[in-house]
């Protein structure tokens, strides 16, 4: 394969992975407060929608890009009411809140097809570009790309090095713990809840901004999904859903790659790579044992305070 070629082809595999590693954040967020949130698919896509028709209608691809996050977060805020307020099942509310999400998305965005709204170019960092190999994949991507080198390692001391994100593991861990030491594990879960649906959601915006600049249907294309599996797949670790992110993202940008050079393969067995490869990460996870990463309490319920 042709160097340019190959260069190429990871530095998609990094803006393909870009939105799949918000929304992997964003969940994993959510699971490490002990919230279950199979809500992921619909968010993405109300975000990208919202997203969209802020920077159409202002202009402005940042109050858009902020917009999608307030979207995932709304509905991650109606999930966590549902299941912390209410208590809920947190896989029913999370299957329900992706019917949701897509129905909405297709009702509303409709009208819309194919209208093209300001968004995010990619640009070559000055210096950094100019890396042999590196330069060419991480360096001359969008701004939204260079927000996602940032966010694992922000995710990651907030979880490990303050006391909010300290209070927030203990909480998806041992919610009896929480409340003996004083704090609230109702408002933590739907902390966590909230601020990981703001994540999902600035992963729906990316794709509507950044990932191809206009609208339409079916825009997160099962990326909520993957982001899910992806959780597991990471051990509930950021670092590892950088890789990860990367991974799934490579298999999209090679299929579409692939159908883009007329190959002789059905393009129904193309548009399956991504998804097929979702499915064996999930049993080579359940083979090795890592659902016992998983937060305690991830999942379970907790009465209201008293």
């Amino acid at each position: 394969m042709d160097w340019g070629i190959l260069v190429a082809l990871l530095a998609a595999a990094v803006q393909s992975g870009t939105p799949i590693l918000f929304a992997t954040l964003g969940e994993m967020l959510s699971e490490k407060g002990g919230v279950l949130n199979l809500g992921v698919e619909g968010m993405m896509s109300v975000a990208a929608l919202a997203a969209f028709l802020t920077a159409y209608f202002t202009g402005s691809p940042w109050l858009g890009f902020a917009a999608g996050g307030l979207a995932g977060a709304c509905l991650a805020l109606l999930h966590g009411v549902i299941c912390v307020g209410f208590l809920g099942n947190q896989v029913v509310s999370g299957l329900a809140l992706t019917i949701l999400g897509l129905g909405l998305t297709h009702f509303f965005g409709t009208p819309y097809i194919g209208l093209a709204a300001p968004g995010f170019s990619k640009f070559a960092v000055p210096g950094l570009a100019d890396l042999p190999v590196l330069g060419g994949i991480l360096f001359r991507q969008d701004a939204l790309v260079y927000v996602s080198y940032v966010l694992p390692v922000a995710f990651w001391f907030f979880l490990q090095r303050t006391r909010p994100g300290l209070a927030v593991r203990a909480v998806g861990e041992m919610p009896a713990a929480v409340a003996a030491a004083g704090l609230h594990p109702l408002r933590l879960r739907l902390f966590a809840a909230v601020a990981g649906g703001f994540l999902v959601g600035l992963g729906g915006a990316y794709l509507s901004l950044a990932y191809t600049h206009l609208w339409t249907n079916g825009l997160s294309a099962g990326r909520g999904w993957i982001a899910v599996a992806l959780v597991i797949f990471a051990f509930w670790r950021p670092g590892r859903a950088v890789a990860g992110a990367y991974l799934f993202g490579g298999v999209m940008a090679f299929q579409l790659r692939l159908q883009a050079t007329g190959t002789n393969l059905p393009s129904s067995l193309l548009l399956m790579l991504p998804y097929a490869l979702t499915v064996l990460v999930l049993a080579l996870s359940a083979w090795r044992g890592r659902g016992a990463d998983a937060p305690a309490a991830l999942g379970v319920n907790i009465e209201p305070e008293g």
